[in-house]
């Protein structure tokens, strides 16, 4: 029996016994249709190939179901590229293909041989693809990797990092992927506030930025006493304290909105505080009145593209699977997702250091007016994240401030928030987004919502089976991310000075994320009693 049409009869007899898994346990919630359609499919072609060759004369026949299969590999092809680290990291997966294509991979360079129970499910899969399909694999794999002359010149390239490193020069230039291989510079804040900048690779264990530490603060002149044993904190707005061990890696990145890292001894944990700057707050008027809120949106489209763009498929099927326990984060996903914090607290910083009530009615009007204009933009990102900004309910407690909005601005709002309505598992953000076509931005902690429910619903492994009917639900729900991105989106070329200023306002956002402080600064604008 050749291994294509032995790997297409045991999966055929896996699906009929497992409800249209490959290799794993049935999904009650799948509805059976796509399963059913595969199931099928595969029912009808195990016994062509039994029946028909070149040499019977059916060679027309032959040909048809090859390029039905070589269809319906492709998106096997896909699914397994999509999903494979889910269940075999990628040198596992190069030491596959090379214990089952020895000679191709003599030529493509893939690594050693390696036999793991789970990798029989790869080199069944690996029989499935044909010739060409491996050839697409191993560039597929072996493309992750940059080349020398690549990898040479992003060393030089010492980037600061998002946000905890402000250099207007920098936050102007086009966002670049971040990998963990990356060189930055980040300050490390001591207990009396002074700090040092290290230059550190972005994925490097937490005992390796210590050591950096450690070295600046022997030549410091500002430590006269060698440091000792450091430990190394994040430490929030709020005073919250989080100690990482020595083994941590990419903790950059893991970085709250107005978290800083703190080296000290562990008897001076105790004595951490936040930076003053985040402990007090100065009333006045806000730069927006001055920016027209079509430029503000532009800007805030333009910059959640770029960074959308820089996530990589498969960091949101690591960030779902693996969380912390993943060998390398995903880096560009986690600014995303500050993002989305960073702007809907932007909201509430703006308004709710206005102390002018006719001002801050303005900037009410101007942010319901933004956040139009990002979902015409089809931005839902930062739409939905300004329409989460103005539900705060530090704001949203204003009651003369709304009372100040004009009528029309108010039902326009009642609209936005019926969008953000979470009832009926987001039908209304769901129905809109259908609606849509790419380029577009979606709502990112959705996406990872779906996902992580896909993930704790159904089985990874049965034994030590894959459950290939969850990895292409998952595939699926990737691919979806891919034509959001189809399209790509006319980016802004305008170089004035009030359009870079607005680009640098944008980009480096000064807010606050102290919930309690905020509700603080809400009473101080309308006491309860007013």
């Amino acid at each position: 029996m050749k291994p294509l049409e032995k790997f297409l009869k045991k999966q055929t007899t896996a699906l009929t016994r497992a409800g249209g898994f490959v290799g794993g346990v049935a999904d009650k919630a799948s509805g059976g249709t796509g399963a059913s359609r595969r199931r099928a499919s595969l029912s009808r072609v195990v016994p062509f190939f039994r029946e028909t060759s070149p040499e019977s004369g059916q060679g027309q026949s032959v040909q048809i179901i090859s390029v039905c299969l070589c269809l319906r590999a492709e998106t096997l092809l896909d699914d397994f590229m999509l999903t494979h680290p889910i269940f075999l990291a990628a040198d596992r997966l190069q030491q596959v293909l090379l214990q089952q294509y020895p000679s191709h991979a003599r030529r493509h360079a893939c690594l050693t041989v390696d036999r793991s129970p789970r990798s029989v499910i790869c080199c069944g899969f690996c029989r499935f693809v044909s010739e060409q399909h491996y050839l697409n694999m191993c560039v597929c794999v072996c493309s992750a990797s940059s080349s020398d002359e690549e990898k040479e010149s992003r060393k030089k390239q010492v980037r600061p990092l998002f946000r905890h490193f402000r250099r207007i020069d920098a936050c102007l230039q086009p966002r670049e992927a971040f990998r963990g291989s990356d060189e930055i510079f980040c300050r490390v804040y001591t207990p009396d506030h002074s700090y040092v900048t290290i230059r550190s690779r972005l994925s490097c264990r937490v005992g390796e930025i210590l050591a950096l530490v450690k070295e600046k603060l022997q030549y410091s002149e500002d430590q006269p006493v060698l440091p000792g044993n450091l430990i190394l904190v994040a430490v929030t707005s709020a005073g919250e304290k989080a100690v990482f061990r020595p083994s941590d890696e990419a903790v950059f990145t893991t970085l709250g909105v107005n978290t800083h890292l703190f080296a000290c001894e562990p008897s001076e944990l105790d004595s951490l505080l936040p930076l003053p700057e985040e402990i007090h707050w100065t009333p006045g008027d806000s730069k927006l009145h001055d920016m027209s809120a079509e430029e503000v949106a532009n800007q805030l489209v333009v910059f959640d593209w770029e960074l959308f763009s820089c996530v990589h498929e498969v960091e949101f099927v690591c960030y779902v699977f693996h969380g912390e326990q993943s060998r390398w984060r995903p880096l560009n996903l986690e600014l995303v997702l500050q993002r989305c914090s960073e702007v809907q607290h932007w909201v509430a910083t703006e308004i709710l250091q206005c102390q002018s009530l006719p001002k801050r009615i303005q900037l009410l009007r101007k942010f319901i007016k933004i956040a139009a204009l990002c979902k015409q933009q089809q931005d839902l990102l930062s739409f939905l994240a300004v329409v989460l900004g103005l539900d705060n309910p530090a704001v949203s407690r204003l009651r003369l401030t709304w009372e100040g909005l004009p009528g029309k601005f108010r039902k326009q709002f009642q609209q936005f928030e019926s969008i953000a309505d979470p009832s009926r598992n987001h039908k209304s953000y769901r129905d809109l987004i259908t609606s849509l076509r790419p380029p577009l931005i979606p709502f990112t902690p959705l996406l990872l919502k779906d996902l992580t429910f896909l993930h704790e619903s159904c089985k990874t492994f049965h034994g030590e089976l894959v459950n290939f009917e969850k990895m292409h639900k998952v595939a699926e729900m990737v691919r979806n991310i891919r034509r959001y991105r189809s399209s790509q989106l006319a980016m802004d070329t305008e170089t004035s000075p009030s359009h870079l200023q607005t680009k640098a306002y944008v980009r480096q956002l000064q807010v606050i994320d102290n919930q309690n402080l905020l509700f603080d600064m809400s009473c101080k604008l309308e006491p309860k009693d007013t």
